[in-house]
């Protein structure tokens, strides 16, 4: 299999990692309250585990429901 046949799963799960990211990041540096840990851990998690896991990991467990 070489890259030009996997580009079409590629491409999509690129632009939904980063745009996963950049919801993460922005809503990360707009709020004050998380349910758990601060902001500065939340960053380190979300910047390190940029492979869904870290954008995930905060939208299920550090994100305070408003």
């Amino acid at each position: 299999m070489t890259v030009s046949e996997l580009l079409p799963f590629l491409i999509p799960l690129a632009i939904a990692e980063l745009l996963l990211l950049f919801i993460t990041l922005r809503h990360i540096l707009t709020h004050k309250n998380y349910k758990r840990g601060s902001r500065a851990l939340w960053l380190v998690v979300t910047i390190v585990g940029l492979e869904f896991i870290g954008p995930v990991l905060y939208l299920l467990l550090g994100k305070e429901d408003n």
